[in-house]
């Protein structure tokens, strides 16, 4: 993003692909999304310390030369299941702007509470925070137990059907 707000080409051309399931690989992602386009970067994200270093986070990011097949693979791939899960797919710039408008948004909130004693520093507090954790939590599992989201018929991609690599290579 340059300084004045405006959001580039490179950023208009990057989609964010979230909810991925653990079995996708690097090589499954570039089989799934290169139907749309010429992909001329991808960024597997992993856990690089911890318990969990070495897995892969549950999402990515794919770098096409002109935003039209961002836009297209976007469209295409937003909400088709992998190996079960629905994948979230959005313009890279769309997700900072989304997460932006919601901390803002928390923000503002948290400071029409906080403005009354005198003290704001911009920030949610602990407090909120964890209460915004919590009922995050509280939604996920009350949409789990719901049966969460209903699968769309035909527009299943198995691990088994992206994952034909040699053996070698998963």
């Amino acid at each position: 993003m340059d300084p004045n707000g405006f959001i580039d080409e490179k950023c208009e051309s990057r989609l964010y692909i979230g909810n991925l399931d653990l079995r996708v690989t690097e090589a499954a992602l570039i089989k799934m999304f290169s139907p749309f386009g010429k992909i001329v970067s991808e960024d597997f994200l992993w856990h690089t310390r911890g318990p969990k270093r070495g897995a892969p986070r549950g999402f990515a990011f794919v770098q096409y030369s002109t935003k039209e097949e961002a836009k297209l693979a976007k469209e295409k791939m937003h909400g088709k299941l992998a190996c079960g899960r629905p994948l979230v797919v959005r313009l890279a710039s769309e997700k900072y702007l989304v997460e932006t408008a919601e901390k803002s948004s928390k923000a503002m909130g948290e400071s029409n509470r906080t403005s009354i004693s005198g003290s704001n520093s911009g920030q949610m507090s602990r407090g909120a925070t964890i209460a915004a954790i919590r009922n995050k939590l509280k939604a996920l599992e009350e949409e789990e137990s719901s049966g969460g989201k209903k699968q769309k018929l035909g527009e299943s991609i198995s691990c088994s059907e992206k994952l034909d690599l040699p053996s070698g290579n998963r």
